[in-house]
Order: C-alpha cells, then sequence, then structure tokens
C-alpha cells in the first residue's frame, strides 16, 4: 500500500472530520466570545451616551439597553455548551440561570417604560407615536409570557405540564420570536430622533451592526439546538 493512502490513524495525524469538528468548534467559540464583547460593550456606549441622571428620559435607553441587549441575550448565551461562560455548570444551574438573567430583563425594561411615560407625561408629549415604542410595548408583553412559560419549566409538576420536551420546544420556539422583537425595538431605538442627533455617519451604521451580529449567534444556536428536537416530535 502506497504510504500517501495509509489510513490517517496510522500516520499520526487527524482525519479531516476531526480537523473541521475541531474548527467548527473553535469558530463557534470565537464567535460566541464576540457576541459577548458587542453586546456588554454596547450597552456601555448606550449607558455612556445617554448619561444617566441628567434627565427622566436618559434613564430609559439606560435600562433597556440592559435589558433587551444585555441580559436577555446573556441569558440565552449562557445554555450554548460552546458559548456560555458557566460551562462548568450543570444544566439545571445554568437553567436557573437564564430564567434569572431573563427576570432582569424583564424587570429593568419594565422600568426602563416607567421612566419613559414619566418623561412623556411631564413634557405633556403623546405615547405610542412611533414603531419603537408600539413595538416596545408588544416585545414586554410578549417577555412576561415567556416568563411565565419559563417558571412553567421551572416547576413542570406544580403546573402539572407532562409533556415537557415539546413546552421546552414552544418555549425556544417563541424566545425566538421574543429576541427578534426585541432586537427589531433596539434597532428602531437607534433610528429615533435622540440617537440620530449624536450619532451620525459612518458611526450610525456601526452601531447598527453591533446587536445585529448577537442576534444572529443568538438565533443560531437556538435553531441548532432545537430544530433538530423538532423533527423528532414530528
Amino acid at each position: 500500500m502506497p504510504e500517501s493512502s495509509a489510513p490517517y490513524s496510522l500516520l499520526g495525524a487527524e482525519s479531516p472530520q476531526v480537523a473541521d469538528f475541531w474548527l467548527y468548534r473553535c469558530l463557534r467559540k470565537l464567535s460566541g466570545f464576540l457576541a459577548h464583547v458587542l453586546v456588554l460593550g454596547f450597552t456601555i456606549f448606550l449607558v455612556i451616551l445617554a448619561r444617566p441622571g441628567t434627565s427622566l428620559f436618559s434613564w430609559h435607553p439606560v435600562f433597556m439597553a440592559a435589558a433587551f441587549s444585555l441580559c436577555m441575550t446573556e441569558g440565552v448565551l449562557l445554555l450554548s455548551p460552546e458559548m456560555s461562560p458557566f460551562c462548568l455548570l450543570s444544566r439545571k444551574s445554568k437553567t436557573r440561570l437564564h430564567w434569572l438573567a431573563q427576570l432582569f430583563a424583564l424587570v429593568w425594561a419594565g422600568t426602563g417604560l416607567a421612566f419613559i411615560v414619566c418623561s412623556k407625561n411631564r413634557s405633556e408629549q403623546p405615547h405610542l407615536t412611533s414603531w419603537h415604542s408600539i413595538i416596545g410595548v408588544f416585545t414586554l408583553g410578549a417577555t412576561c409570557c415567556q416568563a411565565i412559560c419559563g417558571l412553567v419549566l421551572l416547576c413542570p409538576h406544580l403546573f402539572q405540564v407532562f409533556k415537557v420536551t415539546r413546552f421546552k420546544l414552544y418555549h425556544a420556539t417563541c424566545g425566538l420570536l421574543v429576541y427578534v422583537l426585541a432586537t427589531s425595538t433596539v434597532l428602531l431605538g437607534l433610528c429615533s430622533d435622540w440617537f440620530q442627533a449624536q450619532i451620525k455617519g459612518p458611526a450610525w451604521y456601526i452601531c447598527l451592526a453591533l446587536p445585529l451580529y448577537p442576534a444572529v449567534v443568538v438565533m443560531n444556536q437556538i435553531l441548532d439546538i432545537y430544530l433538530p428536537k423538532k423533527k423528532g416530535l414530528m
């Protein structure tokens, strides 16, 4: 047998399948790390830009960025086997941290909503006059429903849920829709007069891309984990 046709194991080299899998895992870890950096950096950037405390409105983008950009994204990523910063924890512990992160997202989003309502009432401006505000309220309502579903999954016996696997699939599917709504709300916020008055030109397009990359990573993670299970349930 020619040396070139010898098995990879006899040559002491990795097979193409093993090498491809190793490269795939490295790329996923790198994309996850970049997503963590971007959501944290984007949140800090909005906090600096809003200058919290200068007005009632200034707290609105701060809490909304912390809720929809940071907590919601991290709450999903920590469930990933490759991208989670808590990869050494058990699945049960990750699930509880996921629920805690989403609870913070819900509380902070509600707080951000309260600040914008108070700000508009003080300046006697009308409510729900933009797509950003309308979709934002709808996103907050959908997040509340998702939190209730998450509570049911934490205690399935208490709520008499017997088909837990199927319920998890529904929860993940609805969670993906909620995350798309949350990302849309953030993007529409970047199109607001307040943001465009401060960030213009090429910098605005860069800011527009910052929440999109973590969103793609999150959507890919949810589809990778739950889409095969969906096929098995058919």
